[in-house]
């Protein structure tokens, strides 16, 4: 069976990755589809919850209100409200963010007659980072939020999430200047280390929710993809560290 409700008090991404989040923590929902554009979310049950128990777990958030839309809801069929877009249309902003950094490394490496495998991992590794950070800084509490619902750190210390975007303009800054590698590819090192247990713990579960990835400017779901960017990120790390 689904439903239909009106959720009022969100204004950004964060707010929807977070409201989405908490109403699929409710015994009994299957699947929850949230709208940020209508103010309503489309909730799918295994069995009747009842609207206060929803309300209940918005509650300690009292910016959210959900109320039933009773003209649109139904409980004869149940509706699979997961985005039905194709692999490439669902994660074309970061396919074109690596493509765009693969290439640029590339050439940069390829300048010479000889190419330079150590000089395009830095550059990539690089441009990942100041490019991953500047979409988590143009929202920043945005991002904060959507981390805090899957990342280790950021679930029990939110400033984390605030902390990790400055972390990787640092990082960024520290390749393309080509700081201390020995510190910086550490750094990366441990840093991504942490942030991949939150994904795969996320994925594994199976979990619906948004990835903070490119911070909250693209409604990206979490997924198989989301550890490979960090599983990249750690290799290229260890390489780097072996080669030095």
């Amino acid at each position: 069976m689904t439903h239909t409700y009106h959720i009022n008090g969100m204004t950004c991404t964060g707010c929807q990755a977070k409201v989405q989040w908490l109403l699929q923590q409710v015994p009994g929902v299957t699947n929850v589809d949230v709208n940020l554009e209508n103010n309503e979310a489309i909730i799918s049950m295994d069995k009747h919850v009842p609207t206060a128990t929803l309300k209940a777990v918005l509650a300690p958030y009292p910016k959210y209100t959900l109320t039933e839309d009773h003209t649109s809801s139904t409980t004869n069929i149940s509706v699979d409200a997961e985005d039905k877009r194709s692999f490439i249309a669902t994660y074309k902003p970061v396919l074109l963010v690596f493509g765009y950094i693969a290439v640029i490394s590339t050439l940069i490496a390829g300048a010479d007659e000889n190419f330079d495998w150590m000089l395009a991992m830095r550059t990539f590794m690089g441009g990942f980072f100041l490019v991953f950070s500047f979409f988590k800084l143009i929202n920043l509490d945005a991002f904060a939020e959507s981390y805090a619902m899957y990342d280790v750190v950021a679930a029990k210390f939110k400033q984390w999430g605030y902390i990790y975007a400055f972390i990787e303009l640092g990082l960024g800054l520290a390749y393309v200047v080509n700081f201390n590698p020995f510190i910086t590819n550490i750094a990366t090192l441990v840093v991504m280390s942490v942030s991949i247990v939150g994904v795969l713990q996320s994925v594994l579960n199976k979990r619906k929710i948004q990835c903070a990835c490119l911070g909250a400017v693209f409604n990206l779901p979490m997924s198989t993809l989301t550890i490979i960017e960090d599983g990249l990120m750690i290799a290229m790390s260890i390489l780097m560290l072996i080669a030095i």
